[in-house]
Order: C-alpha cells, then sequence, then structure tokens
C-alpha cells in the first residue's frame, strides 16, 4: 500500500512540474527566445546607432514631440528660468515667418526664425549638428555600451530627422511656416535647433 501511495505522489509531482514548464520558441541558431523583462534595464547594446534612431522614431520623437513640443510662451518662460551653468534639450513648436535662409552650405543649409524676439537658426540639413533631438527624445548614457555608441546616436538621429523634412531653398524666404523642432536651451540662448517637421503655411 505505501508502495502504490509513493506511485501516485511521484506521478502527481511529475504532472505538477510538466504543467509548470513553458515552451520556448528556438531563433535560427536553435538558442532560446527569452521574453522580454518589462522590469529590466533597456539595452542597445547589439543594435547600430542608425538602427535604433530608425526603430525608436516614431515612439521617442515623433510622437514625443508632437505631445510634449512647448510653445514659444512657454520656451521663452523656460528660457528665463534656466539655471545658469545648465543645458536642457526640448522640443518646440512654433509658427513664424522666415526671416533668411542660408543656403552658402549645400551641406548644413539653415532658415532664421524670429521667436520672441530672438532670431532663431534651424539646421535642416543634410548635416545637422548638437545633440538636441537625441536629448530632447530622453535617451540616457547608461543605456549605451559607451560613449563613442551614445555620441554616434546623436548623429544618427540628425540623419533621420533629414528624411522627413522638405527641401529647403531661397524661395522660402519670407514666407510663413510651422515648424517642431528639438533645440537646446543654455546660458538664455536657443543653441542646435534642428528641424524634425517643416511647413509652409499660406500668407
Amino acid at each position: 500500500m505505501r508502495l502504490k501511495q509513493w506511485g501516485v505522489a511521484i506521478a502527481c509531482c511529475a504532472t505538477l512540474l510538466l504543467t509548470a514548464c513553458r515552451v520556448v520558441d528556438l531563433d535560427e541558431n536553435g538558442k532560446p527566445i527569452i521574453p522580454a523583462d518589462p522590469n529590466a534595464k533597456v539595452s542597445y547594446e547589439n543594435q547600430t546607432p542608425q538602427q535604433i534612431a530608425q526603430q525608436t522614431w516614431n515612439e521617442k520623437v515623433q510622437k514625443a514631440a508632437q505631445s510634449h513640443a512647448l510653445d514659444a510662451a512657454t520656451l521663452a518662460s523656460q528660457l528665463k528660468s534656466q539655471p545658469p551653468g545648465k543645458s536642457e534639450s526640448v522640443f518646440v513648436r512654433l509658427s513664424g515667418k522666415v526671416e533668411q535662409v542660408d543656403d552658402s552650405s549645400a551641406r548644413e543649409k539653415k532658415l532664421v526664425l524670429n521667436v520672441n524676439g530672438q532670431p532663431l537658426t534651424v539646421q535642416t540639413g543634410p548635416v545637422m549638428r548638437g545633440n538636441a533631438i537625441r536629448d530632447a527624445a530622453g535617451f540616457k548614457f547608461e543605456d549605451f555600451t559607451n560613449q563613442v555608441q551614445f555620441a554616434q546616436l546623436s548623429r544618427a538621429c540628425n540623419r533621420e530627422a533629414v528624411k522627413h523634412l522638405p527641401p529647403v531653398d531661397a524661395s522660402w524666404a519670407g514666407k510663413p511656416v510651422t515648424l517642431l523642432a528639438a533645440l537646446t536651451l543654455k546660458d538664455g540662448q536657443m543653441v542646435d535647433a534642428a528641424a524634425l517637421d517643416l511647413k509652409q503655411e499660406a500668407q
């Protein structure tokens, strides 16, 4: 009788173990595909900066910019309250007339808008400089392998932005536009502004 009870107990344990197991899919190399831990730290270790920029563009840049862009009044207030020696990158949505188009460099075209009485130079590419897009999107250095990968992400984000912009030439001067951009607030100045979306409006 005791042996029979042991047999039943072993069978029950085996059943429990089998029901607790979960079938895991395998990748092309036969390695198990482990579902991502939602609480795990973000890691971009196995992606190139260009892949990161492309795959996160809609969520971290476009949607974030549309939802959190500062208007001209809020931008002015935040610029005044910026602590000395500190910098912050933000998204902005602005409207105004193009005062000037600088296309003296075919690789680094820019336009100038008047924002709250100050000229704002906005980069339109094809080459943009600065970290405004990366930092406004909230990417953190600790999520990356090293400083080089983090720096390269800025360039990748800037290149991605250019893909979504219309060609800008001298004919834009004097035209009203609506601008969605990332820029950096530093020492009371607006610097490294990079266009994300740019549209001419009817006069």
